[in-house]
């Protein structure tokens, strides 16, 4: 079995805009925000980097020309996952074999539909993680099974202030993603690009059940108002303090909630 990393030390990637730059890219554990003007290249090294961490996932080999290095360094992959920002229409020959419901009309509403799947795997694992736990007579079993379930929680009642302003809240007795919005079941395909958006990001968090890995977003400030934008990587961290984020952005919003420490320009990591 592959040894799992903890979070990416480097990148390194060779001939990138056809052999006439190289990328070198130390990162932190924690944020790390690449920046730049418009066609400096932050979605295509963020690109690069995620068909190099799929490739080896799925196809057992490396794309040639990338060099990723880890914590541990013997570590041979990350656990990661990908938010794609942008809210078009689902059109591709790929995408609408994975359409079974006529609900779903965009990207967005797609990455929805793979997530329920995988949050009700996620309440399968708690279930199961908790009966282990309550069966082991452990002195503080009670005390744990609680903290576990205050996870989940703590993941709706943050949606739920984010949402307040429409009136909508999870239903907690439902074991799929549904929104009561005064007195009315709203499904997730029915909110706006903003709130798709910003329930896909924490819900794909939500769902590593606090365990390290990489999230990579491009843009992801997207149809997100100011006010989400700048919390929006401190509620990442809060529901997944061992995430390592990597990002591309073009708002200053972003960084504005302590986070202009982790910012990285493009052209300060070009070696010509």
């Amino acid at each position: 079995m592959k040894k799992t990393a903890n979070y990416i030390q480097r990148i390194e990637i060779d001939s990138l805009w056809s052999g006439r730059r190289h990328i070198v890219w130390d990162l932190r554990p924690d944020v790390n925000i690449l920046s730049g003007v418009n066609g400096v290249g932050k979605s295509t090294i963020l690109n690069r980097v995620v068909k190099h961490l799929l490739e080896y996932r799925e196809l057992e080999r490396h794309l040639g020309g990338v060099t990723i290095t880890y914590s541990p360094e013997d570590a041979e992959t990350v656990q990661f996952d990908v938010i794609r920002s942008f809210d078009r229409a689902v059109v591709s020959s790929e995408m609408l074999s994975k359409v079974t419901d006529l609900k779903l009309q965009t990207e967005l509403d797609l990455q929805l539909y793979m997530l329920q799947r995988r949050y009700l795997d996620y309440q399968v694992n708690l279930s199961n993680r908790m009966i282990a736990l309550l069966t082991s007579g452990q002195s503080d079993a009670q005390t744990r099974a609680q903290e576990m379930v205050a996870e989940k929680t703590h993941f709706q009642d943050l949606v739920d202030d984010l949402f307040r302003d429409t009136g909508k809240t999870i239903k907690r007795d439902s074991n799929e993603i549904v929104f009561l919005q005064y007195d009315e079941d709203i499904e997730p395909y029915q909110l706006s690009s903003g709130e798709k958006q910003m329930l896909i990001i924490l819900l794909t968090v939500l769902v590593q059940n606090k365990e390290p890995y990489v999230l990579f977003m491009d843009e992801p400030e997207v149809s997100l108002h100011f006010e989400w934008q700048k919390r929006l990587i401190s509620l990442v961290r809060d529901l997944n303090p061992n995430v390592q984020i990597i990002l591309t952005t073009h708002s200053p919003a972003v960084v504005m909630d302590g986070w202009q420490d982790c910012i990285t320009d493009v052209e300060d990591i070009i070696v010509k």
